[in-house]
């Protein structure tokens, strides 16, 4: 193989490591920038870097605000200058008039560089996300997955009711029937005896409601649709003994609250069984960013475990996302940032 081509592809697959590492985490189609031609993925990362119009535009900005305070300040620095002559704008300003010409030139000129700082930062993010974002090919891929994966869910989630039914509600209602009818037949031979069994009949039935409760709180706590995420959170802070606070002003839509509750639960469960933290600390943003916080042994694997991975499946319907931080020795930071919530 020629040298120059060795150069050439070593050199492109530098660029578009750096534009990774630059642009953040992005899915990849193909990991082919060394052995093979670049994937078109890639040639939109060569093309930002490329034309670095971010660097051009601040410099535009940058000029203009300069340019726009000497002409107004044109007059003392042509005082300063004596007699002498001064360029500004390709212009000589040999005189005081001249001087003072140019300071409602600069004026316009400030003003037009705060006018544009919006629009050229809005220019360069519609640039960066049209090169470095998602394609709609690559955002319909993920939607159809996290979708399918929540319908999944939903699919596990309904067998686990089903069968929680038919083996603890059920089970207790056909037993409580058969107390029932057992009473009734000694009734008149053995008043005692039924009233023995009108008894655990009844304490059979209250153990039903427990359940039926724990199961439909497992399914959309009742709190949570009274009083929103805010008022379920703070109950289930002193439910856990943890430290509370709650900055949402506003209601959410109902999937987003189930979905951040139980998130919530979750992370909480985690931090009192296996961190050994003294304090834990839940917050929710009025951002819809939540933290569950601990000062545990930290130590938590990111990315590994069934529970994270199951909270992340949970999110990926709303775009949410998960990120820990867990230095050993140092607690466990766990946050969640809804972005779809937020709007």
């Amino acid at each position: 193989m020629r040298p120059y081509v060795v150069l050439f592809r070593a050199g492109w697959s530098a660029a578009v490591g750096l534009v990774v590492l630059l642009g953040g985490p992005r899915r990849w189609r193909h990991r082919a920038a060394v052995a093979g031609f670049p994937d078109a993925a890639s040639w939109r990362a060569g093309a930002w870097l490329a034309t670095p119009l971010g660097l051009l535009l601040a410099i535009f900005w940058l000029d203009l605000v300069l340019a726009g305070l000497m002409g107004v300040l044109m007059p003392a620095l042509w005082a300063l200058e004596g007699d002498g002559e001064l360029w500004y704008q390709w212009v000589v300003v040999d005189d005081l008039a001249g001087a003072f010409f140019a300071v409602p030139v600069g004026v316009l000129m400030v003003w037009l560089a705060v006018r544009l700082a919006g629009p050229l930062v809005a220019a360069e993010r519609w640039r960066t996300r049209w090169l470095l974002g998602p394609t709609a090919g690559e955002r319909i891929e993920w939607l159809t997955a996290t979708r399918s994966q929540a319908l999944d869910a939903s699919a596990v989630e309904l067998r686990r009711i089903e069968r929680d039914l038919h083996d603890g509600a059920q089970a207790q209602l056909v037993a409580l029937s058969l107390q029932l009818g057992m009473a009734e037949d000694l009734f008149d031979r053995d008043p005692t005896a039924a009233r023995g069994l009108l008894v655990e009949a009844r304490a059979g039935a209250e153990t039903t409601m427990a359940e039926l409760r724990a199961l439909v709180r497992g399914i959309h706590p009742p709190l949570l649709a009274e009083r929103g995420l805010a008022g379920a959170l703070e109950a289930l802070a002193l439910r856990s003994g943890v430290e509370c606070r709650v900055a949402l002003t506003r209601r959410l839509p109902a999937p987003v609250e189930s979905a951040l509750y139980f998130t919530a639960v979750e992370l909480v469960a985690n931090a009192v069984r296996h961190s050994g933290a003294s304090r834990i600390e839940v917050r929710l943003d009025d951002g819809v960013v939540l933290r569950v916080v601990d000062d545990g042994r930290g130590g938590a694997d990111p990315g590994g475990g069934s529970g994270l991975r199951g909270l992340r499946r949970r999110l990926a319907p709303f775009d949410g996302v998960l990120t820990v931080s867990s230095p050993i020795g140092g607690g466990t930071v766990a946050t969640v940032e809804l972005p779809c919530a937020s709007s």
